[in-house]
C-alpha cells in the first residue's frame, strides 16, 4: 500500500470524469437535437476561458457493488461554482436537462440552495442558466417517498433576499417549468431564447388535465406569449446572443448594493455637441420623431443598453454619462406616447433597478399622460401607473430631467419626483399642462362652445389664446422650469451633473430603501 493519497485522488479524476457525461450520450444527443447546448457547453461559452470553478462536481446518486466501490454515477441536475464573465467574478447555477429534465427528483436541493447563499455572503452577481423544471417535485417523487408534504420551495429565503443584495440574472434556455419559471422571474433580467424557451408555470399535459385546454409549448409559454406581457425583458435570437447581453447587463452594475456602479474613464468627450439634435424633435407637433438617435446622441457612444422591451412608447435603458452608468426614461413617439399598464410596470422595475444599485436616472421626458379608453382601464392603467409613480418618488438616487416634448397629466407630472430638488433642464419643443389641448379644451370650455353663436370660431379663438399662454418662455419666466436650453448642450449639461449625482451616491449604499421585488 502507497503511503500518500495517490489513489483517492484517481477515485476524485474518475467521479468528476462520471459526473461530466452529464445523462448520458442519449440524452446529450438528444439535447443537441433541439438545437440547445448541454449545461457544461453553455458554462464553458458564457464564462470567460479557465475562470470556472464547479462546486459540487461529485455530487450525484450514486450506486456501489457489495465491496463499497463506486459502480455508476447520476450527477445532481445543477451544475454550480463560480467564474468571471468579462472580468467579472459571478455565481453560475445551471440546470442540466439531460438529466431527468431538470426535475427534483434529480436534484439535491442544498447544491441549488448553496448557489444562492455563496452570491449573497460574499456579494457576488448570480446567474441562473435555466432549463427544466428547475427542482421542482414531481409526482414520482412522491410515489417513492410514500408520502406528500406541505409545498415549500427550498432557499426561497435566500431567493428573496438576493433581489435586494446582488445583480441576479435569468437565461430561459429550454422549457422552464414550475419552480424553475418562478426562479426565472425573480431577477433583474430575466432574457428568453426565441424558439429554444418556453416558460409556465405548468406544463401542456397538466394543463390538459387541469383545465381540458389542449395547447403545444409554446402556444403555452413561447415568445408570442411572453414577448410583451412583462414576464421577461429581453427576447433574443440565440444562446449566444443571451450570453452577450448577461454581460452587457452587469456591466453597468455592482457586484452589489454594497459597492457603486462602475465607473470607467470616458472615452466618449463629455462636451461632444450633436448638431442632429435640433431638428430631433419636430416643430409640428403631430409629427413623430425617432428616440434611438437622440439617446445616441446624449449618452456615451455604444453605451445605450435597452432593459424592458415590453414597454410598448415606454422605453427604459441603461446607458453611461461620461463612463458613469445610469438608468434611463423615455418616450417613443412612433409607439404612441402615454403611460400604458405594461409601460408603467418597464417603467416600475427600471427605477426600482436603479434604486437597488445605486445608478442615478435621467429622464428623457416625453410623457402625454396615461393611456386613456375602454382597454386601458381593463387593463388596471391606473393602477399600474400610480405605483410606477409611486416607486418614483420613493426613489433616493439623484433624478435628472430633460423635456423633450409633451408633460400631460398625471402621468407626466409622475415621471420624476418634482418634489424634491433634482436638476432639470427643457427644449424650445416643450410642452406641458394638466391635459393636451386637443379634447382638453372640448371639456374644460364646455359651456362657452355650447352657448356661442359660433362654436367654430370660438373653439379657434380659445385655442389661439392658450397657444401664447403655452409659450414654453413664459413657464421659464416664473421658474416653472428651470432652464430652457439648445438640445445640443444636453449632454455637457449631463455629463456635469453626473458627476455631482455621484458625489452623493456613497450616502445610499447598502440595501434599498425597500426590498426589491419581481
Amino acid at each position: 500500500m502507497t503511503e500518500d493519497w495517490t489513489s483517492a485522488v484517481e477515485e476524485i479524476e474518475r467521479r468528476r470524469a462520471l459526473a461530466a457525461q452529464l445523462g448520458g450520450p442519449d440524452k446529450i444527443a438528444r439535447q443537441h437535437s433541439s438545437g440547445r447546448r448541454t449545461v457544461r457547453e453553455r458554462i464553458d461559452r458564457l464564462a470567460d476561458p479557465g475562470s470556472f470553478q464547479e462546486i459540487g462536481a461529485l455530487t450525484g446518486f450514486g450506486t456501489y457493488g457489495e465491496d463499497g466501490s463506486l459502480d455508476t454515477i447520476q450527477p445532481a441536475n445543477f451544475v454550480t461554482g463560480t467564474a468571471r464573465v468579462h472580468g467579472r467574478k459571478v455565481v453560475l447555477g445551471a440546470d442540466d436537462f439531460t438529466v431527468r429534465g431538470g426535475s427534483g427528483d434529480a436534484m439535491i436541493y442544498a447544491k441549488q440552495i448553496y448557489s444562492e447563499q455563496l452570491a449573497g455572503q460574499y456579494r457576488l452577481p448570480l446567474i441562473r442558466l435555466l432549463d427544466g423544471a428547475s427542482g421542482g417535485g414531481s409526482v414520482k417523487m412522491a410515489a417513492q417517498s410514500g408520502f406528500t408534504y406541505v409545498p415549500v420551495n427550498p432557499g426561497w429565503d435566500h431567493v428573496v433576499h438576493n433581489l435586494s443584495t446582488v445583480p441576479v440574472v435569468a437565461a430561459c434556455l429550454g422549457p422552464v417549468v414550475g419552480l424553475g419559471a418562478a426562479r426565472a422571474v425573480m431577477s433583474h433580467l430575466c432574457v428568453f431564447v426565441d424558439g429554444l424557451a418556453q416558460l409556465f408555470v405548468a406544463g401542456p399535459p397538466v394543463v390538459r388535465g387541469g383545465t381540458g385546454e389542449q395547447v403545444s409549448k409554446d402556444e403555452l409559454g413561447g415568445t408570442d406569449i411572453h414577448r410583451r406581457n412583462g414576464s421577461v425583458e429581453r427576447v433574443v435570437t440565440s444562446e449566444d446572443e443571451a450570453f452577450t447581453v448577461i454581460g452587457q447587463f452587469l456591466s453597468y452594475l455592482p457586484d452589489s448594493v454594497h459597492a457603486l456602479p462602475p465607473a470607467t474613464a470616458g472615452a466618449d468627450p463629455a462636451d461632444r455637441r450633436e448638431e442632429s439634435l435640433l431638428s430631433a424633435v419636430p416643430r409640428d407637433p403631430r409629427r413623430p420623431y425617432r428616440i434611438q438617435p437622440i439617446l445616441d446622441a446624449v449618452f456615451d457612444t455604444g453605451s445605450v443598453f435597452r432593459y424592458a422591451e415590453y414597454g410598448g412608447a415606454t422605453v427604459t435603458a441603461l446607458a453611461r454619462l461620461d463612463g458613469h452608468p445610469v438608468g434611463v426614461l423615455a418616450t417613443d413617439p412612433y409607439r404612441g406616447g402615454t403611460l400604458s399598464a405594461t409601460g408603467a410596470q418597464a417603467l416600475t422595475r427600471l427605477v426600482e433597478l436603479c434604486e437597488t444599485f445605486h445608478l442615478p436616472i435621467v429622464s428623457l421626458t416625453d410623457q402625454a399622460g396615461m393611456t386613456i379608453g375602454p382597454a386601458a382601464e381593463r387593463a388596471g392603467t391606473l393602477r399600474a401607473g400610480a405605483r410606477a409613480i409611486a416607486t418614483v418618488y420613493q426613489a433616493r438616487v439623484p433624478q435628472a430631467e430633460v423635456i423633450l416634448r409633451r408633460v400631460y397629466g398625471v402621468g407626466g407630472a409622475g415621471i420624476v419626483n418634482r418634489h424634491r430638488v433634482h436638476r432639470g433642464w427643457a427644449w424650445p419643443s416643450g410642452d406641458w399642462g394638466s391635459l393636451p389641448a386637443k379634447g382638453g379644451i372640448e371639456a374644460a370650455f364646455r359651456a362657452e362652445l355650447a352657448t356661442s353663436p359660433d362654436p367654430a370660431a370660438e373653439l379657434d379663438r380659445i385655442h389661439a389664446q392658450l397657444s401664447a399662454i403655452a409659450s414654453p418662455f413664459r413657464t421659464a419666466e416664473h421658474f416653472g422650469v428651470q432652464d430652457l436650453i439648445d438640445p445640443r448642450d444636453t449632454r455637457a449639461l449631463l455629463c456635469d451633473w453626473v458627476h455631482d449625482a455621484y458625489r452623493l451616491l456613497p450616502e445610499l449604499l447598502g440595501p434599498p430603501a425597500w426590498g426589491s421585488r419581481p
